[in-house]
């Protein structure tokens, strides 16, 4: 003889259900966490205002036409390779959530049309900033390098 859905059924459904979805948070919490390459800001909503101005600011560079690539090289040194002589540049390293000091960059020409970092950066990912000049113009660069 069938008892039928029970209690006992009940308290079944119901922890696996709430363990299912409790496994599933867990698991999107680690993901993100593990995986977030942004920038934390101290005030989201002073930043989101000034959106609009750093939007501009990006249109503004473009127009010089300049082309570089930023990259570490085998010892971790930045790599700064740009379309033509004559620039100079400064710049700093940051860890993406602060868990390490950030690194200030030096720049010197390696004679080849580059520019490379004094200092190398420890392992991991990293955003790196920086200031380039020429002629009086600028151009602010900013990626991630792991």
């Amino acid at each position: 003889m069938s008892q039928g859905f029970t209690g006992r059924h009940m308290l079944t459904v119901m922890v696996g259900f709430f363990g299912l979805i409790i496994a599933v948070n867990l698991t999107m919490a680690r993901l993100a966490s593990d995986t977030f390459g942004g920038s934390i800001v101290a005030n989201s909503y002073v930043a989101s205002q000034r959106f609009n101005g750093w939007l501009q600011a990006a249109r503004d560079q473009k127009a010089l036409g300049w082309q570089s690539d930023l990259a570490l090289d085998d010892k971790r040194h930045v790599v700064l390779t740009m379309d033509g002589p004559g620039f100079a540049a400064t710049g700093s390293a940051h860890h993406p959530l602060g868990r390490a000091p950030d690194v200030p960059l030096a720049f010197a020409s390696d004679g080849a049309g580059r520019l490379v970092s004094a200092e190398t950066l420890p392992g991991g990912r990293w955003q790196v900033r920086m200031r380039v000049s020429r002629d009086g113009k600028v151009l602010k660069l900013a990626e991630t390098l792991q």
